[in-house]
């Protein structure tokens, strides 16, 4: 089974890297699009929609002989997204064609002003979810389980496990902010959320798995680890927002933590392994919507949206995984301890 496992991980890593280096957003090198952005920065409008806000030129503000442009936070959003749906309305009625991904995203309808709404509900169940199971982790841990005679937990990994919640919530919470509105700067603090979270997720693993409990042997696993999240969300945020880059090291660092914990789930006795093995099998396989995408149907639901619902059932199954592995971990060291 370890193989099998192993052989649909190399298989999903292997298409990431095949559709992570084709150009992900296609409809970008539209010139109509390109032409209909630019008039919409500089008329304000596309088509018979106008935004007031968006109208404005090179001589509007003016410190110090340097020119600054004016443009408000949702103005690129606002000329992206009608020049999209009215590209995309084009391509349809004259050629017929499948929709193309524009800035790495698919055409949505909005609903209420919110560009992705499947993807925001979920984004903010799975919100919801991570915070019952860390507070449920914090209760068991603090209030249920015995502490020691300064009041500290038994199970040594808790303060990880507290940081991975924190981290969680966080980045779901970005998620659903980004998917509300196509604004570079959220989506910016979206992608960085998910690489920070799956970088200290990782760390987690590899901590949990060959149970490092000694600060140097931590160190030396969390250090490189932390430089290369470091260095890949400044080359995103600074340099260049690379969508097909980002996309294979999220899914290489998703892919290492499941070969990770089934290894763990593999050579360890856990009584809650059945539990771990669920979320790396059911997690690998769900991330094959994340790779083999397709347009929204209907203009609402995408594979993205439901790798998202996905992940809500996950959650709750993963945090009670590391309750049952609190508990184990705390029985045995009080038994060794009496």
């Amino acid at each position: 089974m370890l193989r099998r496992f192993l052989a649909i991980l190399i298989l999903v890593v292997s298409l990431s890297w095949n559709l992570g280096v084709i150009d992900a957003s296609a409809g970008d090198e539209d010139p109509r699009y390109r032409v209909c952005v630019k008039e919409c920065k500089e008329t304000g409008c596309v088509g018979e929609t106008c935004f007031p806000y968006c109208k404005f030129s090179s001589n509007d503000a003016t410190i110090d002989g340097t020119w600054f442009i004016l443009e408000p936070l949702y103005c690129q959003s606002d000329c992206c997204y009608h020049c999209m749906i009215d590209r995309e309305k084009e391509r349809e009625a004259l050629l017929g064609s499948a929709p193309l991904k524009y800035h790495g995203k698919w055409p949505f309808k909005r609903v209420y002003g919110i560009q992705e709404p499947a993807s925001v509900i979920f984004s903010l169940l799975n919100l919801a979810m991570n915070f019952h199971g860390w507070l449920s982790f914090f209760i068991l841990v603090n209030y249920k389980l015995p502490l020691k005679g300064d009041k500290k937990a038994y199970y040594e990994f808790a303060s990880l496990w507290h940081i991975y919640g924190l981290l969680t919530m966080n980045s779901w919470l970005w998620s659903a902010v980004s998917h509300c509105r196509d604004v570079e700067l959220m989506e910016k603090l979206d992608y960085s959320s998910t690489v920070v979270l799956l970088g200290y997720s990782l760390i987690v693993a590899i901590l949990r798995s060959c149970n490092l409990r000694d600060d140097a042997a931590r160190v030396m696993v969390t250090a490189p680890v932390l430089a290369f999240v470091t260095t890949h969300i400044m080359f995103q945020n600074f340099y260049k927002l690379n969508y097909g880059w980002n996309m294979i090291v999220c899914v290489f660092m998703a892919v290492l933590q499941l070969l990770i914990w089934a290894i763990f789930g593999r050579v360890t006795r856990h009584p809650s392994r059945w539990k771990l093995w669920l979320v790396v099998v059911a997690g690998g396989l769900s991330m094959l919507l994340k790779i083999c995408d397709f347009p929204p149907y209907e203009g609402y639901v995408d594979a993205h949206a439901l790798w998202h619902a996905t992940t809500v059932p996950l959650t709750y199954i993963w945090w009670s995984f590391v309750r049952d592995d609190a508990a184990f971990r705390t029985m045995n060291l009080l038994k060794k301890a009496k």
